[in-house]
């Protein structure tokens, strides 16, 4: 069943981030709605482990989305039916990946190029599954390209339920500004799917001025939860009350080794403690003369010492407080 939108934060699919140890961070700081990083349509109808394992995620996390990409009608036709069977609440569909090696072989954002063939794409999702069906994009190939509004009115016309706006051009990136104003066009333009904003939400002021000002169902927070996965429950209390409140190392330090243990449990211990390295600089931002305890982290490869050390690191600056 596809979650309601209105008003709601959500977490953006990310590849090798947005795995299900760090969703569950993120759904217990107050993400309303998850994502999967996203998955090869020709890995999964290949049977590829990679692939396969994406499918994965805890009952726990729901309402969530696994998200498919692909450029070949029959493969994500096929990997629709065998997203299908892993339940999700719904699938997405990328059409907004800007990385060479997916746009230029006519997948992820290459499908900006090609309405037509996007129009067929996310159509052979839909015949394929009885699960809601959304998308995500971007604005347009680039600055000469905007076409985000003709494609919001194809998707609503022909049955997908949702629409995620990576206000950035393919040409840029994850890099230079995100344009939201084009969200509240897509809304005057008569388009009544939820339409949620994405890109470059990196703080809870912006995700107030992006509801006040553009109006869109839903905010999608990326690359702003790596650094602070509490983005989510900021915000809702930013929007409430005008104020948010910062965790104390107490609970940076909690949270952070429970993100561990869920790591090492889903990907063993070696890649488990190996992985949650890319998440440290964001649970000790902000500690003044961090950089020490952090190379030294980095140098800790079992969950045991990296738990004594992490609680080392919180006493260290609990008594500094004191």
């Amino acid at each position: 069943m596809l979650p309601d939108f209105k008003n709601k934060i959500v977490l953006a699919p990310m590849e090798d981030v947005t795995e299900p140890p760090f969703r569950m961070i993120c759904k217990k700081l107050g993400a309303d709605v998850l994502y999967t990083e996203f998955i090869s349509s020709e890995g999964l109808i290949r049977d590829a482990r990679k692939a396969r394992e994406k499918l994965f995620f805890y009952e726990e996390e729901r309402p969530l989305a696994i998200q498919i990409y692909g450029g070949n009608e029959e493969s994500m036709a096929e990997s629709s039916r065998i997203t299908t069977t892993a339940n999700p609440d719904f699938i997405d569909i990328n059409c907004g990946c800007w990385v060479k090696d997916v746009a230029m072989r006519g997948a992820g954002a290459g499908l900006l190029r090609d309405l037509p063939k996007m129009q067929r794409i996310a159509e052979s999702v839909m015949a394929n599954t009885n699960l809601p069906v959304t998308l995500k994009t971007r604005l347009g190939w680039d600055e000469n390209s905007i076409v985000i509004v003709e494609v919001a009115k194809i998707m609503e016309s022909i049955g997908i339920k949702a629409l995620t706006v990576h206000c950035r051009l393919r040409s840029q990136g994850n890099k230079g500004d995100a344009d939201w104003s084009w969200v509240k066009r897509i809304k005057d333009a008569g388009v009544t799917i939820p339409i949620i904003l994405n890109g470059n939400v990196r703080s809870p002021e912006d995700v107030k001025f992006a509801f006040d000002t553009y109006e869109p169902d839903a905010v999608m927070i990326g690359q702003g939860a790596i650094q602070n996965q509490w983005i989510f429950k900021q915000s809702k209390e930013f929007l409430a009350t005008g104020k948010y409140t910062e965790p104390g190392i107490e609970e940076k330090i909690d949270i952070c080794i429970q993100h561990l243990k869920l790591n090492c449990e889903a990907k063993g211990e070696t890649y488990g403690v190996l992985e949650i390295r890319k998440f440290y600089s964001g649970y000790l931002k902000g500690l003044p003369n961090i950089s020490k305890f952090r190379m030294e982290l980095m140098m800790i490869r079992e969950m045991e010492p990296v738990i004594e050390k992490l609680i080392e690191i919180r006493d260290h600056y609990l008594q500094l407080v004191d």
